[in-house]
């Protein structure tokens, strides 16, 4: 085999190796994850700013999202920025808020991972694919209060994995799954 038989079959090895990753990774990035950075204090202390996660892209296609899920959708006010909060209110839901309390149909729900009440006093019945959605610290977080319900066509998925920091810090959880909030609605 000659010199130039031998780079041209490594070039053409490499660049069927490049397209065979870049298709990967397409399907991948399109279809089934993708990377989000959490930036400001509207998640504290469920995310902290800076903090990197996975988004899953695969679960609401096949399934329809819950309450206490943490999405990622298109930001209302900027078509160049995602949000990150949690689902509050499902489609047909009436969702009060009243003396730093949330009501969904009347009844109390009971949360566990807010650190101050919520403010506000409205009342909001969501539409058929619309969700309404808060921050976890909900002094300084925009969400369904200011911009109201978001449609279903706007999420991007649920988080699903925080991948940096990989360490428990002050400042940070560490790596960690994302879970669901098993919530307790008062009767």
């Amino acid at each position: 085999m000659s010199i130039r038989e031998v780079v041209f079959l490594t070039l053409k090895e490499f660049f069927q190796t490049a397209i065979i990753s870049l298709a990967i990774f397409l399907f991948v990035y399109l279809f089934l994850v993708q990377p989000h950075r959490v930036q400001g204090l509207s998640m504290v202390p469920t995310f902290e700013s800076g903090e990197l996660l996975l988004t899953e892209k695969l679960s609401y296609r096949l399934y329809r999202p819950q309450r206490g899920d943490v999405i990622v959708f298109e930001a209302p006010v900027s078509r160049n920025a995602d949000f990150i909060k949690r689902i509050i209110g499902l489609p047909g839901e009436t969702v009060k808020i009243e003396d730093g309390s949330i009501y969904i149909n009347g009844q109390k729900l009971e949360e566990n991972y807010t650190s101050s009440p919520t403010q506000g006093n409205e009342t909001v019945t969501v539409g058929s694919n619309e969700y309404f959605v808060l921050g976890d610290n909900r002094s300084a977080s925009s969400d369904s209060r200011s911009f109201g319900t978001i449609k279903k066509r706007t999420i991007r998925g649920k988080a699903w994995l925080v991948y940096w920091p990989i360490f428990k810090s002050a400042s940070s959880f560490g790596a960690r799954i994302i879970s669901s909030v098993n919530y307790h609605i008062s009767y």
